[in-house]
């Protein structure tokens, strides 16, 4: 079964068909998170390790797919304007990603979107809200591609770690740039978290502060 599964991937990636694959798959995730851009374009940076498909047109192509796809994005959200964060319901996952997204946004501008290209639905929440507050287009271009690129070679670069690493198997590279990647979204979201719990003990009112205004009262 799995040299049937190798051999049927193998074919994939030594064809031109692979490129109009990450292209479409890269452009979906942009608006569509459901679609597993990432593992296509690390599997592809694996088979890359071999000489098939061409590392550097992995990285080009899933970089011009993400930047498409943002950008659709980001019109549907201009389109909807504020309607669209209104709509989402206190409690949801989607209701804390938007108000992530605008949190984020007013704290550091356009690098979110930077930042949010390696966060689980985190992409989108932020695009999506660009467009919603109309942040200005010239400058949302900008990170976008700036982000588009940078996720393109880091994914292509860790499938093309593993693909060195079992060049006799590259199944197991697979598994391995695919356990990479999942590790750095993991190691983003504890720094994320971590990073809100402090926010939070910031912003709450210190229980010295509060015994204070009670005996004051």
């Amino acid at each position: 079964m799995s040299e049937a599964i190798l051999h049927f991937t193998e074919e994939l990636m030594s064809s031109w068909w692979i490129y109009l694959a990450l292209f479409g798959f890269a452009a979906l995730d942009g608006f569509f998170p459901a679609i597993p851009s990432e593992t296509l374009v690390v599997t592809a940076g694996v088979f890359a390790a071999t000489g098939e498909p061409n590392l550097y047109g992995v990285m080009a192509i899933a970089a011009a797919g993400a930047f498409l796809g943002d950008h659709v994005s980001y019109f549907i959200g201009r389109g909807a304007g504020g309607r669209l964060i209104d709509r989402t319901k206190p409690g949801t996952k989607r209701h804390a990603m938007t108000t992530w997204a605008q949190n984020a946004l007013e704290e550091r501008g356009g690098l979110v979107l930077v930042v949010a290209r390696y966060v689980p639905g985190g992409r989108t929440a932020v695009t999506l809200t660009m467009g919603a507050v109309r942040y200005p287009q010239r400058n949302f271009t900008f990170f976008a591609g700036l982000a588009a690129l940078s996720w393109g070679v880091y994914c292509s670069l860790v499938g093309y770690i593993g693909g060195k690493a079992f060049e006799d198997n590259p199944l197991k590279g697979v598994i391995l740039g695919i356990g990479l990647a999942l590790m750095v979204t993991l190691i983003v979201e504890v720094v994320r978290h971590q990073r809100r719990k402090r926010l939070q003990r910031k912003t709450d009112p210190q229980p010295e502060v509060e015994l204070v205004e009670a005996g004051e009262r």
